[in-house]
């Protein structure tokens, strides 16, 4: 009788399968969004191969490829590497050398200025892992940051190393890797400055155990705040000096905003199987044009001023607006985005106080859109939603 493997989540299960020459594998589902080290793997992995300048210690990559896998490029043997930042080369320099210092790193910058994205892609390159993250909120306690324990272990022994729980901090000091924690000025004050210890003196205390874990080579943090939202805690200045910091800016051209949404939603897309980016482009570059003369205050052609709405009306939410637009054109349209795939996620994007921003709105739609030649679809959609 033949031998029959069936394996299931990567585990065989013989009993599982019953007949001769079968071969039953069911693999895990796909994840909805992986990690960059994962996403990038292939990339990652030709940078690595040809990568021949020095690293740091326990760096994957070397800072020049570091720059190069978030800026692109074409390798020596061909391969080509996808942008992962569109902006000033300057800035993913000065980040990179930074996280090469014994200096921290603060990614500043106004919300949807691509913080988040640029600080996984470089924890992915520097160390190949991308998840030792704390994610800060009203809510984030100190054990986030230093460590917490297993209460079933610490009733029944009391403290020890087996019952203690290392925050993503702890283990990237421990391990020589790049820490991360996103929105700090989210997080309690008080929590804030339990990083002034780890970020000056390079270790971390344990005075339950009278011992303390001292950072390796290869340790950083990254770090990512804004000051536009409500409920933000401003950093101290001492801990603000353990940092450098890079401000991220807003893209500086509509044509790289363009480009920006473009390549995002199409990275999006794929996962979800929506319709390619190119049959929208139109529309993509019409909510660009719409969110920055919003956000500026003025329109293109600098012949009249605007009120600007509260929202930030950033290069994230346009990302947001047109993918939400593609899934309504892929799952309830003909596949092909238009004016009234988008309208409802631009009014939801701009009108976020119900009075005031309604009426930017309503005075944005009748002296710019219905005058706008070529926009009398998109005019009309909007009207429609917005009734």
């Amino acid at each position: 009788m033949s031998v029959v493997t069936c394996k299931v989540m990567g585990e065989p299960e013989p009993a599982a399968c019953e007949g001769e020459n079968v071969t039953a594998t069911t693999s895990a589902p796909a994840a909805l969004r992986p990690h960059a080290e994962d996403a990038f793997a292939e990339e990652l992995k030709a940078l690595e191969a040809v990568d021949d300048r020095p690293r740091p210690e326990r760096w994957r990559l070397s800072p020049w490829a570091v720059a190069t896998y978030l800026l692109g490029g074409t390798l020596p043997d061909g391969t080509v590497v996808s942008p992962k930042y569109v902006g000033p080369r300057r800035i993913v320099e000065v980040a990179v050398t930074t996280l090469a210092t014994d200096r921290a790193l603060l990614l500043l910058g106004v919300p949807g200025t691509a913080k988040t994205w640029v600080s996984e892609h470089l924890a992915a390159a520097v160390s190949g892992d991308s998840t030792l993250l704390v994610q800060g909120t009203a809510g984030t306690a100190e054990e986030a940051v230093r460590y917490g324990w297993n209460y079933a272990q610490l009733l029944a022994k009391g403290p020890s190393r087996e019952a203690l729980v290392p925050s993503p901090v702890m283990r990237a000091m421990a391990d020589g890797m790049i820490a991360r924690v996103e929105e700090l000025t989210r997080i309690p004050a008080d929590v804030q400055d339990t990083l002034i210890t780890i970020l000056s003196e390079k270790t971390l205390p344990i005075p339950e155990l009278g011992e303390e874990v001292q950072a390796v080579r290869g340790f950083n943090l990254i770090a990512t705040a804004n000051d536009r939202d409500k409920g933000v805690n401003e950093l101290s200045s001492a801990l603000r000096r353990r940092f450098n910091t890079v401000v991220l800016p807003l893209p500086e051209t509509p044509e790289a905003e363009v480009d920006i949404v473009a390549r995002r939603v199409e990275q999006i897309g794929r996962s979800l199987d929506l319709p390619a980016v190119p049959d929208g482009i139109d529309e993509i570059r019409r909510v660009v044009t719409v969110f920055r003369e919003l956000r500026d205050g003025v329109t293109t052609d600098g012949r009249t001023k605007l009120k600007s709405p509260s929202g930030t009306l950033s290069t994230a939410e346009a990302i947001s607006v047109v993918t939400g637009g593609l899934a309504l054109a892929a799952h309830f349209g003909d596949g092909v985005l238009r004016a009234s795939d988008v309208a409802a996620g631009i009014l939801g994007a701009v009108v976020r106080d119900p009075a005031a921003d309604r009426v930017i709105w309503q005075e944005y739609l009748e002296a710019v859109v219905r005058e706008r030649e070529g926009w009398k679809d998109f005019y009309r959609a909007c009207r429609e939603v917005s009734a």
